[in-house]
């Protein structure tokens, strides 16, 4: 009774012993902290029942305050750009939502899955915003070879098994998101051209079937190639989905007479016409200049009128303000 209450312990300890002393026998020894990572609702500052614009607008403000290219040089700020890009990229997917939202970090895969799983299995870990590769067990005499050689689990390694996944980040022009175009990256030191398809957005990846590393074994299959992509922030123009944003500032005296003003589009400059009495913060559509929906089909451009009030006038300016205002009294009171 007393040699099977402390069997499994005994087992237990057996594969921790066996475990250390194969690494030690490599001349290896690999201490895997791995912190629990942040709940993704956390990161972007958002409720769980947040909607899907408001998960969209909570990334773009932290994408737009934590881009490298507007901290240069400040690792702080670009392990919370890739901090937002990473919770972004769950939450803003539907079915990734799902999953994280019953299973946790766990249930969206990945190498930051807390719970569970192998501490020791392969893939790339974290630390103090590093990121390393590991892998355990896929070559000869990997910890699949004690488990399977302990408890008969010979099968697990007749499974076949992939490659790693390669992960880079590749920086694009705002217009070049917005219309598409071919990049040429180095992987392996072989030349890779990689197509950008038109309206990609900030954070969004591209996967490259069989791009990743090779194949541990014989039979298994090359891993894959994930390109994030970062948009550098245009001078003046924004995006929400489909829709490009703008602002337009008018003088008072214009936007009381009426004008037209010259509105800076992705396609180019375009004239506009500002009716006579247009108020601040009134929206003009420029319908078919925004991000391209389909083949065929185009978002509008948005176009935000701001009205300056002027300041330092002349004495003759004030005088006919007085007048205008004067005026207007009357006409008030009849």
């Amino acid at each position: 009774m007393i040699i099977a209450s402390l069997y499994p312990n005994f087992i237990f300890y057996l594969v921790i012993i066996l475990a250390l002393l194969h690494f030690e026998c490599q001349n290896t020894i690999i201490y895997l902290i791995m912190p629990t990572p942040r709940d993704y609702y956390e990161v972007l500052g958002v409720p769980k029942n947040a909607s899907d614009d408001e998960i969209k607008k909570a990334y773009r403000k932290l994408a737009f305050k934590y881009h490298p290219d507007r901290n240069p040089g400040d690792k702080e700020a670009e392990a919370k750009f890739k901090e937002a890009s990473e919770a972004n990229e769950i939450l803003s997917d539907k079915q990734k939502r799902a999953r994280y939202d019953q299973f946790g970090h766990a249930g969206v895969g990945g190498n930051h899955a807390s719970g569970g799983g192998n501490p020791f299995s392969s893939g790339t870990y974290t630390f103090n915003g590093q990121s390393f590769n590991f892998d355990f067990g896929h070559g000869e005499g990997g910890f699949d070879d004690i488990f399977s050689t302990l408890f008969g689990f010979g099968g697990a390694r007749a499974q076949r098994r992939r490659g790693a996944d390669y992960r880079t980040v590749l920086t694009i022009s705002f217009e070049e998101a917005i219309f598409g175009t071919t990049k040429s990256i180095q992987v392996d030191g072989a030349e890779l051209k990689l197509k950008i398809p038109s309206g990609i957005d900030d954070g969004q990846a591209i996967r490259v079937r069989g791009r990743g590393g090779a194949a541990p074994e014989q039979s298994g299959e090359p891993g894959d190639l994930l390109v994030q992509i970062r948009v550098r922030p245009h001078k003046s123009l924004t995006r929400e989905g489909y829709i490009i944003l703008s602002e337009q500032h008018v003088m008072m005296v214009d936007a009381a007479l009426g004008c037209d003003v010259e509105i800076e589009t992705i396609d180019g400059k375009i004239t506009m016409k500002v009716p006579a009495g247009t108020q601040s913060g009134t929206p003009f559509k420029l319908s078919g200049h925004g991000v391209p929906m389909n083949k065929d089909e185009r978002g509008p451009h948005i176009v935000n009128i701001i009205v300056d009030t002027p300041t330092n006038l002349s004495k003759r300016q004030k005088e006919l303000l007085e007048e205008f205002r004067t005026s207007k009294k009357r006409s008030f009171w009849g």
